[in-house]
């Protein structure tokens, strides 16, 4: 028997691939658990990045992609003068303030998916050397570019935080979910 699922459902395109992107988000968001603004923001590597930059860069290129998408103008498009401070926290920023803010991206960016007619819908690329001339993609395409942009800064996120402490991404699945290794 074949049975009919609704649309957006996690057994759908849409909702498989969305599902994937939270699957992303709640690694990046994971890495931040239990820590203090200092440590989130410390870089205990030969690189530049520290967590709470991740979290920031995440959720700025997730609004970036969905903007695209949208073809509404980006009130948080970076510069070349200002492409380093997406990538730490500035002023008065603080690590549950970029959450609270990603978490609007991503609702906005759900419902904006589900909105669209077909997931063949495209939008056009920017003029950018990396892009071809006149190029558009997908909504399909837009979904896999932000399972591998927010994976491949989850795997960074990962490094970090064991760096920090220690803790691996399993143990912080288990804490967050509730579950602990003590007996």
């Amino acid at each position: 028997m074949v049975t009919h699922v609704p649309a957006g459902a996690p057994g759908d395109e849409r909702g498989a691939l969305l599902s994937f992107v939270e699957a992303q988000r709640g690694a990046i968001r994971r890495s931040l658990i239990g820590l203090t603004e200092e440590q989130a923001a410390s870089r205990p590597s030969a690189s530049e990045l520290s967590l709470s930059g991740l979290l920031k860069h995440v959720a700025e290129t997730e609004l970036n992609w969905l903007r695209l998408a949208q073809q509404r103008p980006n009130d948080k498009a970076r510069t070349e003068e200002t492409w380093a401070d997406s990538f730490r926290l500035v002023g008065d920023e603080t690590v549950p303030q970029m959450l609270e803010f990603w978490a609007k991206v991503a609702a906005e960016t759900e419902e904006f998916i589900h909105s669209v007619e077909s997931m063949n819908d495209t939008f056009p690329l920017p003029e950018a050397p990396w892009f071809p001339k006149d190029g558009n993609c997908s909504m399909r395409w837009l979904l896999v570019h932000l399972v591998e942009e927010t994976a491949r800064h989850a795997g960074h996120a990962d490094i970090i935080r064991e760096s920090l402490d220690g803790r691996t991404a399993f143990e912080l699945v288990a804490e967050a979910g509730g579950y602990s290794n003590q007996s």
